[in-house]
């Protein structure tokens, strides 16, 4: 029994010094993607405008995939190569915490209390709560979804925030923007609830039947996200978008993705 015993105990150490020693090499984020030259990202492939899949090429475009190319040219340099992994609004933070991502460029709001157990860049795209409406609806402003059924998605944080402005609102919440988007248009809620750039992107897909309404209602800034404990790393990405806000690269981007969008007052978004 005492030879099972130390044996075990044997097992027990060697295992945990393995793990110490995996944990050690996977601190080094900046290290990994220097070596491979390569850096992956969690992107979403259902928001037009910021990362949606182009059926004609199968190919991820947007915003933030632009955004992300940006960011690893100016990490590792013109030959870096930025690789994406598509994700949904429940599984961003789950990829990168299992380290199947380097960093997460989803439309991610900073909230505290995500903050507590990933790290932010500094905020690269200035968002904020808005709604999607049928065409002629009567909703104008928040306290308009008393009373009403308003649509969020799950894990997004859309559904909390609408409750604060609309104690009053049902609120659904659906596995994802095609799934709400069909609900509302088949009267299953009144409005979709989400940040203002998003709504835009599904407006722009659907012109004769939506509509964003009622302004914004929250500050939902966007960060690029990384593990923590990666400081090099997480220096590096904020380097990067200072460099390309200062170059002019990142007005460049806000003009090509939104400066066509009816309604949507792209020039708010320039870097002075």
């Amino acid at each position: 029994m005492k030879k099972l015993i130390c044996s075990i105990s044997l097992f027990l150490g060697m295992f945990l010094l393995s793990a110490c020693g995996n944990s050690v090499i996977d601190q080094s984020a900046l290290k990994n993607v220097r070596s491979s030259n390569t850096i992956t990202w969690a992107v979403e492939g259902d928001k037009k405008l910021f990362s949606l899949i182009d059926i004609r090429d199968d190919r991820e475009k947007g915003f933030d995939i632009d955004m992300a190319k940006a960011v690893t040219r100016e990490i590792l340099g013109p030959k870096g190569q930025a690789r994406f992994t598509l994700a949904t609004s429940q599984s961003r933070i789950p990829l990168l915490k299992n380290g199947n991502v380097d960093a997460v460029i989803a439309t991610l709001t900073i909230t505290p209390e995500r903050a507590q157990v990933i790290s932010f860049s500094k905020p690269y795209f200035q968002a904020g709560k808005s709604f999607l409406v049928p065409k002629g609806s009567k909703i104008k402003k928040p306290s308009d979804l008393n009373g009403k059924t308003v649509i969020g998605i799950v894990g997004d944080n859309s559904v909390e925030a609408v409750k604060k402005v609309a104690p009053r609102a049902k609120v659904v919440a659906m596995q994802d923007y095609g799934q709400a988007v069909s609900a509302l248009k088949s009267h299953q809620g009144d409005a979709l609830t989400s940040d203002n750039g998003i709504l835009y992107g599904l407006a722009a897909q659907s012109p004769d039947s939506l509509e964003v309404t009622g302004g914004t209602y929250t500050k939902e800034p966007y960060g690029i996200a990384v593990n923590k404990n990666q400081e090099p790393f997480h220096r590096a990405i904020n380097r990067a978008i200072d460099k390309i806000q200062k170059s002019g690269e990142y007005n460049r981007l806000i003009k090509k993705w939104f400066g066509q969008v009816p309604g949507f007052n792209y020039k708010e978004m320039y870097i002075k």
